[in-house]
């Protein structure tokens, strides 16, 4: 019921007889949309795009729904019961759409648990997801993943086998090899443990014209991680000029070319993860609010 009341000119018994009774398949109506996106000049996808890889957790009740299980559900902030789905978004400067998306099925969901064939853990489907984009001719410009993802260094490993450039969040506890002081040799040390060596002077201000705008402070180091050969650009963002003064601390990797790889653009490229919110947030306030009388669909 709720979905009909949000959707533009259907009744719930039409939309009932489309989701059980009607013979049509979701990969197969989500290529017909994207061959109609690259048909109209507004939502046609531009080369050096930015891929955005997401994954959105709906808490939901009961059992018998595909993929159920007790799992982080991310609009609660907490695990629980419910769905999660794994996506790719685009955004180029001007417009952002979704992709690709596909259920995580939850080894609790399976008969056989994570011995089952159909069992993929998230990394592995925003894999196939990736290739459903590249397979279509989409290779974007760089390729945006959180530290569910970024702490996962067979799946960073896979990107960069695929020619795709990364920016993808890793946790604070995750180890690099690097060189702390001028005048010291390599070594191995965890992300926060590298933020408390450096200085304030390390970090630039930077300001970021989001939705609501905010200032942060980004120091880049050259770092050698485990299972990557040669090295990669590690950015550490705080919400404050010092360590002692802020209360967000994250930590980001990349494999683009040092020169490129300044604190501005890491982060400001970063911060285009912020548009698949937007994008779902204003697409729900058109539905809710748009109506257009005798229409079928």
């Amino acid at each position: 019921m709720q979905m009909s009341n949000n959707a533009v000119g259907v009744v719930y018994h039409q939309l009932h007889h489309f989701l059980t009774e009607a013979t049509w398949e979701e990969q197969k109506v989500n290529e017909r949309r994207l061959q109609v996106m690259q048909q109209c000049s507004q939502t046609k996808i531009k080369r050096g795009f930015t891929l955005i890889i997401d994954d959105s957790g709906h808490r939901k009740s009961g059992k018998e729904t595909a993929g159920i299980g007790r799992q982080y559900i991310g609009e609660i902030g907490k695990i629980d019961n419910g769905v999660v789905m794994v996506t790719t978004h685009l955004y180029d400067g001007v417009k952002s759409l979704p992709l690709d998306v596909e259920l995580y099925q939850h080894a609790s969901s399976l008969a056989e648990g994570n011995l089952d064939s159909k069992f993929l853990k998230k990394p592995d489907i925003a894999l196939k997801l990736v290739d459903k984009c590249l397979n279509r001719g989409e290779k974007p410009g760089v390729v945006l993943v959180d530290a569910g993802y970024g702490n996962n260094t067979t799946f960073l490993k896979q990107l960069e086998s695929k020619k795709l450039k990364y920016i993808a969040g890793l946790a604070k506890n995750r180890k690099v090899v690097c060189q702390v002081q001028p005048d010291s040799g390599q070594v191995s040390i965890r992300l926060d443990e590298l933020a408390q060596s450096l200085k304030s002077e390390a970090f630039t201000g930077i300001q970021l014209e989001l939705e609501n705008p905010r200032a942060v402070w980004v120091a880049t180091v050259e770092v050698e991680i485990s299972a990557l050969s040669g090295t990669r650009t590690i950015a550490i963002v705080m919400n404050a000029a010092s360590l002692d003064q802020a209360t967000e601390v994250s930590y980001l990797i990349t494999n683009v070319a040092q020169e490129k790889a300044t604190s501005e653009w890491i982060i400001k490229t970063y911060s285009q993860r912020n548009w698949v919110e937007v994008f779902y947030r204003e697409a729900l306030m058109l539905v809710r609010f748009t109506r257009i009388p005798n229409t079928k669909y």
